[in-house]
């Protein structure tokens, strides 16, 4: 069976897109769902930049480290092999819109998620939760269904 693939979308890759890929990739592997992956990218990421160090400090949190994380940026190959496309943001979504299947995380969760850079930690830990809640639902509304 072909592997079918969720890819994030932020602005820098440094953020938003690196969290929910390391929180979905976790709960992917939770639920025992095959033939899964999860990736992220950014729109302006700058090829091979670390993750934020408040992000990975907030992935650290909980349970989720993810030293080796460089960022990627956007590309029309990213898109076309991605089942589904996750933007961070309705702006970036429509700015991706004619690209493929390109959805908005506020479909899975009711809000964007905002970007919390150059912030202190309790903004990435509410957009750590934010994340979280989101990647859930599309666990539960989007992959889980899709297997069925």
């Amino acid at each position: 069976m072909k592997r079918k693939k969720v890819l994030f979308v932020c602005t820098g890759n440094t953020c938003r897109s690196p969290m929910a890929e390391a929180v979905l990739r976790r709960l992917v592997r939770e639920s025992g769902v095959k033939w899964w992956d999860v990736l992220s990218c950014g729109i302006d990421a700058v090829k091979d930049s670390p993750m934020s160090e408040n992000s990975a400090n907030v992935l650290r949190e909980n349970g989720l480290p993810y030293e080796k994380f460089k960022a990627r940026r956007l590309t029309q190959k990213l898109i076309e092999r991605s089942t589904i496309v996750i933007t961070m943001t309705e702006r970036q979504r429509m700015l991706l819109e004619d690209c493929g299947n390109v959805r908005c995380i506020s479909q899975f969760c009711g809000f964007d998620i905002p970007d919390p850079y150059g912030c202190g930690m309790e903004e990435y830990r509410i957009t750590y939760r934010a994340i979280e809640f989101a990647c859930h639902n599309i666990l539960d509304n989007y992959i889980l269904k899709f297997e069925e």
